[in-house]
């Protein structure tokens, strides 16, 4: 198992920018697929962005083209730089690792998780 700590959530109005960092422990940190998951109030987690050992890359479809996922696997880190945001992307922003060898979106497959961050758009 890896430890996860996330960091970087805050508030923003419509139209900014967060860039969410996630900080792992481990040194097989550089083979694990890495996600991005985040949960609004009374709704289920949903996958945002995933990004694989190779630097493959997943995205959801409403975050294309606004949130982009990266890896420094020499630093152990994972980011996801957030631009245009807005309210409906109000959520617990989690980090989490799979140890599947493939880029996977299935939520059941990320084994840890990190404790979240609050993300909250105003309009």
């Amino acid at each position: 198992q890896v430890q996860l700590v996330e960091s970087g959530g805050g508030l923003v109005q419509a139209g900014g920018s967060l860039r969410l960092s996630c900080a792992a422990s481990g040194r097989t940190f550089s083979m694990y697929v890495m996600g991005w998951f985040r949960q609004a109030p009374g709704k289920e987690r949903e996958l945002v962005a995933i990004i694989g050992s190779g630097g493959s890359t997943y995205y959801k479809d409403s975050v294309k083209d606004r949130f982009t996922i990266s890896r420094d696997n020499a630093k152990n880190m994972v980011y996801l730089q957030m631009n245009s945001l807005k309210p409906e992307d109000t959520a617990v922003y989690y980090c989490a690792a799979s140890r599947v060898p493939y880029l996977t979106t299935r939520l059941s497959e990320f084994g840890s998780w990190g404790q979240g961050t609050q993300v909250t758009v105003s309009s």
